[in-house]
């Protein structure tokens, strides 16, 4: 199990215990975090699960592959340090990850 927070564009942080071996996404939806809308649910067709992985835990997450960054290009105002939290699984290795919610989603 990981806690794993994310940052809302206004600023609200939200704390979640995820599940080792759920997505990152899956676990926000369950928590109800706001701003990860997950409209393909899970199937790297979308960017509507976009986050940004503060620059501490970005080693830990790794790169995105290529089909994450191809659909990281529709995302909305996409970075460096974007990610699409359906393609992060959740490990030990993530506790204490925080993740910040754009303020739209692509």
């Amino acid at each position: 199990m990981a806690r794993i927070t994310f940052i809302t564009s206004d600023e609200r942080r939200f704390e979640v215990d995820a599940e080792n071996g759920a997505s990152v996404m899956e676990s926000a939806v369950r928590a109800g975090v706001p701003g990860i809308e997950a409209e393909c649910g899970g199937a790297c067709s979308c960017a509507t699960c976009h986050v940004y992985v503060e620059p501490e835990f970005a080693e830990v997450v790794g790169e995105a592959g290529p089909m994450e960054a191809d659909m990281l290009e529709f995302a909305w105002e996409p970075a460096p340090n974007s990610r699409l939290s359906c393609q992060l699984t959740v490990s030990d290795s993530l506790d204490g990850l925080v993740l910040r919610v754009p303020r739209e989603q692509g």
